[in-house]
């Protein structure tokens, strides 16, 4: 999953105690733009140990999350979405090419395996 693809919620399910630390929780069945990717705790209760995939949505804005010490938006594991096959547009960076007599045009970079 990358910043600026479309997931479905396929989990909503949530315990009562993430419900009083979210503002907006993800319905299933509803699709969402991945607005950042980042690595979580596995579990929110007692900072966790272990590292999940987390998401922020940009539909969705919460509070920070009061166990992160740098005062992280409250996300979401990436388990609770699945990926649309539509990826978000990448931007083709355009090079000059410049030296002695170079026309002024605009090549694309070649990408590996589109030969």
């Amino acid at each position: 999953m990358v910043k600026g693809q479309k997931v479905v919620c396929t989990n909503d399910s949530f315990p009562a105690f993430i419900r009083a630390l979210y503002k907006e929780l993800p319905v299933k069945g509803v699709t969402y733009t991945i607005r950042e990717v980042f690595l979580g705790r596995e579990k929110v209760v007692k900072g966790g140990d272990t590292a999940t995939v987390g998401l922020l949505l940009h539909e969705l804005k919460n509070p920070p999350d009061p166990f992160h010490q740098g005062k992280q938006e409250l996300g979401f594991t990436s388990e609770r979405f699945a990926p649309l096959d539509e990826l978000p547009d990448e931007e083709e960076e355009a090079f000059e090419m410049v030296g002695a007599g170079a026309k002024k045009e605009k090549y694309l970079p070649l990408e590996i395996g589109n030969n």
